[in-house]
């Protein structure tokens, strides 16, 4: 079963998150800030899929993603930002940093499925 990890320090938006995956056939682990999802990652088997929020404490989703494209061991593993950041500095700042993208918050469903397949993380039978 493919491994995911959502990264947002609301409880809501990790259930919301979480529960979509779910329906996607993925094995979910949460955090609450990049520390934690750091430690989740280096505890897990390997996660294919990172859904990270930008705005948490203690470790912000900018510094999660450029620690973890730091380290090789997680080359591939894909990264979304999924944010209320929508300046378009933030955006490609996200994207330079190593997220394979970006989605705005509020967010669909079919808003998060349709990236997932335009990521090749999900088939089209959805």
């Amino acid at each position: 079963m493919r491994q995911a990890l959502v990264v947002d320090d609301s409880r809501t938006i990790r259930t919301i998150l979480g529960k979509k995956l779910r329906q996607l056939g993925f094995k979910v682990s949460e955090a609450e800030n990049g520390k934690i999802a750091l430690d989740v990652l280096h505890a897990s088997p390997p996660i294919a899929l990172a859904l990270v929020d930008w705005n948490m404490p203690v470790m912000n989703g900018l510094e999660f993603v450029v620690s973890v494209r730091a380290d090789s061991t997680f080359d591939n593993m894909t990264i979304v930002m999924v944010t209320t950041e929508t300046e378009t500095s933030q955006m490609l700042k996200a994207l330079d940093a190593g997220a394979n993208d970006y989605i705005m918050k509020p967010f669909t469903d079919e808003i998060i499925v349709e990236r997932l397949m335009l990521l090749g993380i999900q088939e089209l039978t959805v």
